[in-house]
C-alpha cells in the first residue's frame, strides 16, 4: 500500500536521529550551544548593543549545526576546515553589520560587539564539535573581558 511506503520514506528521511545517544548528543551539543551565546548576547543586550540575545543565541547555535551536520555524516576531522573558513567568513560579514562610523567625529562604534559575535561563533563551533568544557571554558573569558574588563572612564560602546 502506498501509505506505507509513504511512511517508511519519512522514518527514512528522519533517520539522522538514529538511537538516543545520538539525539543525546545532538540536543546536549546544541543546548550548550544556545546557552552559552545566549550569556554572551545577554550581556551585550543589557549594554544597548545592536546584536543581542537571541542573535548570539542563533550564531552560537548555527555555527554548532555547520559543523555538528558534516560530523554527522562522516565528515574526516581534517576536511572540516573547508566548513570552518566558510563559517568564519559568513560570521565576518555579520559582524561588519554590526560595526558604524560616525560620521561627524571620527568615532567607530560596535567593534566589541562584532567581536563578540565572532568569539559567539567559535564557541558554538566547539560546542558543535563536542568540545564542550572548551566551550564553556571559552564563554567564561568572554563574559570576563566584556563585564569586568572595562577602560576606566571610557564611555560603554555597544
Amino acid at each position: 500500500m502506498w501509505w506505507s511506503q509513504v511512511w517508511l520514506t519519512i522514518q527514512h528521511e528522519f533517520s539522522d536521529l538514529g538511537d538516543a545517544e545520538d539525539v543525546t548528543v545532538i540536543a546536549v551539543r546544541l543546548l550548550v550551544a544556545a546557552v552559552l551565546g545566549g550569556l554572551l548576547g545577554y550581556e551585550r543586550e543589557t549594554k544597548g548593543a545592536s546584536a543581542g540575545f537571541r542573535t548570539h543565541m542563533l550564531v552560537s547555535v548555527g555555527s554548532a549545526l555547520f559543523v555538528l551536520i558534516p560530523l554527522q555524516a562522516g565528515m574526516e576531522i581534517q576536511d572540516l576546515s573547508r566548513v570552518l573558513q566558510g563559517v568564519t567568513a559568513g560570521i565576518g560579514f555579520l559582524g561588519a553589520g554590526a560595526i558604524l562610523k560616525q560620521r561627524e567625529k571620527n568615532d567607530i562604534r560596535g567593534l566589541t560587539t562584532a567581536a563578540s559575535v565572532w568569539m559567539t561563533s567559535a564557541i558554538g563551533v566547539a560546542a558543535g564539535m563536542g568540545r564542550e568544557g572548551t566551550a564553556v571554558l571559552s564563554a567564561v573569558f568572554g563574559i570576563v573581558i566584556l563585564a569586568i574588563l572595562r577602560a576606566p572612564g571610557k564611555k560603554q560602546e555597544s
